[in-house]
């Protein structure tokens, strides 16, 4: 066998169509990753060799058959087959030496693209930045995908005397195991029946992330392994030899058990740096008990896409490969765009239907021949499971952050959105959460969007204190207090607080200071702030947190109208600060607050934390540092928008705003008599089960605006600036982190590198890099050639 081998490699490096044929293939690989626009990496502005290993295949359907077709066939047709096995040589070792010397030659052929590693990591912000352990891993996966080829090079050179009919079987047998399946299994008779499954397409896009599945390689084993088999059933065949039963059914065997082995159970070797492809033990544990089949449609497709989308649509593309390999083929995914081929009204008719299901668009900038024209796309995706489906927003936006950090945070998030997603849409037993009634906290308008959000995954209703009895109210998986105005009776009090005790979770939205935006615009522009009457700071003392009677006046705030005139009989509506409404910007990493955008509130006051044994603390929102903090009561006037606030006086520690309490909290009843008027026989807990809370100082973070017919917007939407705040995704989180004890929001501390190219490098410096990246394959391969001539000068000169 190794006598074959070496006898196979001089030969073809002898050749001078060897280096020919390298050349070639080495030369078009360098037009499209350095020249070529739409695959270049210098485009593409990330320091990965992705474009590298998604168009190396292509090539490969030609270089490979093109090394391959002469194997075979050429021995038979100049008469030298019959020769070779008059040698003392098995039938196997021969095919074996030719096999593995025509895939030493194609990693010759891949040695020269070492050089784009070097400029890619010499390119990197800062140098070197680039994940090794992903290319090796995409390596790999190359390598094993040109064993296939070539197993399926030697197959067809077995078939025939003819070199070029050897290289058109090769290249059609090539593709059609790489994407025909593929196209196959479109078919509508045929989508259920996993037929991409016996494609290459799958398998290879796999490994070449930095991933090695043992399935994918037990794939690519087997089937590299039939075609030699194939082979020597045809060579056999050929010379009219007896074939040994036994060893060639047994051969197939070995192949069938290792696939069926591969099947049954699996591991994975996950290459990258932060090991971004290793699915958590929670997302593994519930893709594992999928109740019943999963459909996930993502919207996030189009020509024409700019590298940070590409690059979010490979990331969600691997993550449902990810979570599908877990599923026992319950999760099914596809990639759609919805608006392809259709007319201006059909596409207007698309767009309000998504919109109805909360899928969606955003506009884009996309630069063409002509100059930049704008392209909707729908950076969002529907999980579908027994009619049910849940919108999962892919895009996750951030004020003050750059468009990297926003996709970049997005792509970390994956996981978290689509194993959520699908929990819930499976999920039937939906947990219970109750907003309280009776003390005019928000009304059903104010909170539309926030219970009709809560609504996709929960079962979410109203609860009257006065009314409900405790056994009914421990029922409930989060109790939401959403801004009260009036006074909390003792009982009510009691009612909550045994409801702590019993395990029960509270989100207390709660506004100290009653100050209202209306009432100063119907007053003169002028309101008496002054402090509620609640009756629930003793409670709250007693939990660890104080809330206090003030207002926090910040300059990172948002805008309100303001009517500045007439004109010609119109009223002139101008957009101020509005200091009395400040935006959170949360920096905490708790995954309650990770990469939310910026929360809207208005009126929102100061908190104390109070030291508690066996309560932990957690700030989740606070104010910016340019802040001042106002003692109520107070005197506010809208005559405050005509000053140009002095930002030295505003110069102040962060005001806490939000906190996440956590442990077993004292009963607010320890040592006290119960209320009066109590009827109820109830089990009284002096120390809570291990539970958990969260106090706001702001009930209007849950209400949405409601337009002037009564019609209300979504929540975080601010229709006078058209500005989209994360008061939605901050409840959905709190929502998700109260009532779920699986850790499965832990997920959105997940953190990924960013990898970019150094931008200003690529301008000033793109041609270098083109033509080394074009110039230095080429030249390694001539200097072989020239090398390789040289030897053979000195070896027969003598």
């Amino acid at each position: 066998m190794l006598s074959i081998l070496k006898k196979e490699i001089i030969s073809y490096l002898s050749s001078l169509v060897a280096y020919v044929t390298i050349g070639v293939f080495l030369l078009v690989l360098d037009l499209f990753l350095w020249v070529f626009p739409e695959s270049s990496i210098l485009e593409y502005g990330y320091a990965g060799l992705e474009s590298l290993f998604s168009t190396a295949p292509y090539l490969f359907m030609f270089l490979i058959p093109a090394v391959t077709m002469r194997s075979l066939a050429e021995e038979r047709k100049e008469g030298t087959f019959e020769l070779l096995f008059t040698r003392p040589l098995k039938d196997w070792e021969i095919v074996t030496g030719k096999y593995l010397a025509c895939l030493l030659i194609v990693l010759f052929a891949l040695l020269p693209t070492l050089v784009y590693y070097y400029s890619v990591s010499a390119l990197g912000m800062p140098q070197g930045n680039i994940d090794t352990g992903a290319v090796i891993g995409s390596y790999i996966g190359l390598f094993l995908l040109g064993g296939v080829f070539v197993a399926i090079g030697l197959f067809s050179s077995s078939i025939t005397k003819n070199q070029i009919i050897a290289f058109t079987i090769a290249v059609f047998l090539c593709f059609f195991f790489y994407s025909g399946f593929d196209s196959i299994s479109q078919l509508l008779s045929l989508q259920d029946l996993g037929l991409q499954n016996l494609g290459i397409t799958q398998h290879y896009e796999s490994v070449s992330r930095g991933v090695l599945d043992t399935r994918d390689l037990a794939y690519f084993i087997i089937t590299a392994g039939v075609f030699i088999w194939l082979t020597l059933f045809v060579l056999a065949r050929q010379r009219q030899k007896n074939l040994k039963g036994t060893v060639m059914i047994s051969t197939l065997g070995v192949l069938f058990f290792t696939g069926i082995l591969s099947s049954l159970t699996f591991t994975r070797f996950d290459f990258t740096a932060e090991k971004r492809f290793t699915i958590s033990p929670i997302s593994r544990q519930i893709m594992d008990k999928l109740p019943k089949k999963v459909k996930v449609v993502v919207y996030l497709q189009g020509d024409n896409l700019p590298g940070g989308f590409k690059r979010l649509q490979t990331a969600a593309k691997d993550m449902l490969s990810d979570l599908q390999a877990y599923s026992h083929g319950k999760i099914q995914f596809e990639f759609r765009d919805p608006l392809k081929g259709l007319t201006n009204d059909q596409q207007n008719d698309v767009i309000q239907n998504m919109a109805a299901e909360g899928v969606e668009p955003t506009n884009l900038s996309v630069k063409t021949d002509n100059g930049v024209s704008q392209k909707l796309i729908f950076p969002s995706a529907l999980v579908s499971a027994d009619g049910k489906d849940i919108p999962v927003k892919l895009l996750l936006s951030r004020i003050g952050l750059g468009p990297d950090e926003v996709l970049n945070n997005s792509i970390q998030n994956l996981e978290y959105a689509f194993s959520s997603a699908i929990k819930k849409a499976v999920n039937g037993g939906r947990p219970q959460i109750g907003f309280t009634e009776g003390h005019h906290e928000l009304n059903d308008v104010q909170l539309n969007d926030a219970m009709k959000s809560l609504a996709e995954g929960f079962q979410v209703g109203r609860v009257d204190l006065n009314a409900i009895s405790i056994a009914d109210l421990q029922k409930l998986k989060l109790l939401v207090i959403a801004k009260p105005d009036q006074k909390f009776s003792e009982i009510e009090k009691f009612k909550v607080d045994q409801y702590i005790m019993h395990g029960g979770r509270v989100l207390w939205a709660i506004d100290q200071v009653s100050a209202e935006l209306d009432s100063l615009r119907g007053h003169g522009g002028e309101q008496l702030a002054f402090a509620k009457q609640l009756n629930l700071d003793d409670q709250l003392f007693r939990y660890g947190i104080r809330i206090n009677d003030d207002l926090i006046a910040d300059m990172n705030c948002s805008q309100i109208p303001v009517s500045t005139g007439n004109v010609g009989g119109q009223a002139q509506i101008q957009m101020l600060p509005w200091l009395y409404y400040p935006v959170f910007i949360p920096l905490s990493k708790h995954p309650i607050v990770k990469n939310l955008d910026g929360i809207s509130s208005e009126f929102a006051s100061t908190i104390d934390i109070l030291h508690t044994k066996n309560v932990t603390k957690t700030v989740l929102l606070n104010s910016s540092p340019y802040n001042k903090k106002i003692s109520a009561p107070h005197i506010l006037s809208l005559q405050a928008l005509e000053q140009e606030p002095n930002p030295k006086e505003f110069q102040s520690a962060p005001k806490i705003t939000g906190v996440l309490l956590e442990g077993r909290f004292v009963s607010d009843w320890q040592n006290r008599p119960l209320p009066e008027g109590l009827k109820e026989q109830v089990t009284i807990l002096q120390q809570s089960v291990p539970t958990k809370m969260i106090v706001i100082s702001d009930g209007d973070i849950l209400k949405n605006q409601v337009g002037s017919d009564g019609s209300p917007y979504p929540l975080g939407y601010d229709h006078y600036t058209h500005q989209t705040y994360g008061n939605k995704n901050l409840l959905l989180n709190i929502a998700d982190y109260m009532t779920d004890d699986s850790g499965l929001i832990a997920l959105r501390t997940k953190e990924l590198k960013v990898r970019l190219l150094d931008r200003a490098r690529v301008r000033t410096e793109k041609m270098y890099w083109q033509i080394l990246n074009t110039a230095a394959p080429l030249a390694l391969v001539l200097i072989c050639a020239i090398f390789q001539h040289y030897l053979r000068r000195q070896k027969y000169a003598r």
